[in-house]
């Protein structure tokens, strides 16, 4: 009689693997390695920069809203990379799910295109001479023609002498001439000096780039999430607060309550920002 397990009870038995029907799907797959890692979906984004609402549908196994197979692939192995799990199982899953990688463009369409384009039009020389022989007959014609008046006009011309170029004198200036216009000024502190002192207001302005950003109000409820692109700007306003996320921050110039934040951050820096009606310090 032996005191412990024996070496067959070491080895894997196919009775404790999971078919392949039992396995979670990819995207409760990743829903619970978030939660093991004790991520939010704000801070999975943040790190992924894929937006909210995909994460939660990538979660629920909507993949719709990627936009295609190919970056809802590249989704999934960002996610994945993110909440610390290998990608490669889910990315085989999903491809046994979807029908595996698109297939190539054939390209024997390309070659029957070649064959089927016409032979291009031989010139016509036998119109081309025609034409050049008229051509010149008409131009010695006309030269005989136009000849003698040539010839009797150049003789007057030089019996009675070159006319002398009259010079047309030179324009005056004008009293009415305008003042260079002044180039308008950059957005400054008078640029939003009109925000009503019992609101907090703040602008977002992508001057230097594009950046993701969030803003939501006191309530925590959003008032706007996604891509601000170069040259575009939002103003948010609020009774007491406006808390903002900025995906790259060195991109973006803020006003709040009518004077600018004068920050430096730097690009592709996270921040979380919280403004009220005191500011513009940070709350």
């Amino acid at each position: 009689m032996s005191i412990g397990n024996s070496p067959e009870d070491d080895r894997p038995s196919e009775d404790r693997i999971p078919p392949a029907d039992e396995r979670p799907s990819i995207g409760r797959a990743l829903q619970q390695a978030r939660i093991d890692a004790g991520l939010t979906v704000d801070e999975v984004s943040q790190s992924t920069r894929v937006r909210i609402p995909i994460v939660h549908a990538i979660e629920q196994d909507d993949f719709s809203r990627c936009g295609g197979d190919v970056y809802a692939r590249g989704h999934v192995r960002t996610l994945a990379r993110a909440v610390g799990v290998d990608p490669e199982p889910l990315l085989a899953q999903f491809e046994a799910e979807h029908g595996g990688r698109p297939a190539p463009t054939p390209a024997t369409p390309l070659f029957e295109a070649e064959r089927i384009r016409s032979e291009p039009r031989r010139p016509n020389w036998t119109a081309a001479m025609v034409a050049a022989i008229v051509a010149v007959i008409a131009f010695v014609g006309y030269t005989a023609f136009s000849g003698g008046d040539d010839d009797s006009s150049s003789k007057q011309q030089a019996a009675e002498g070159a006319t002398p170029a009259t010079s047309k004198p030179a324009p005056k200036p004008s009293g009415n001439t305008k003042k260079p216009v002044d180039p308008k000024p950059d957005p400054s502190d008078s640029a939003i000096a009109a925000a009503p002192a019992d609101k907090v207001t703040v602008q977002v302005n992508a001057a230097d780039g594009r950046s993701w950003i969030s803003a939501k109000d006191h309530n925590g409820r959003l008032m706007f999430d996604g891509l601000l692109k170069q040259g575009q700007s939002k103003t948010f306003q609020d009774n007491q607060k406006v808390d903002l996320i900025l995906g790259d921050a060195g991109a973006i110039q803020l006003y709040v309550n009518g004077k600018q934040i004068e920050d430096e951050f730097q690009p592709g820096q996270v921040e979380r920002l919280s403004y009220t009606k005191g500011d513009p310090e940070v709350g």
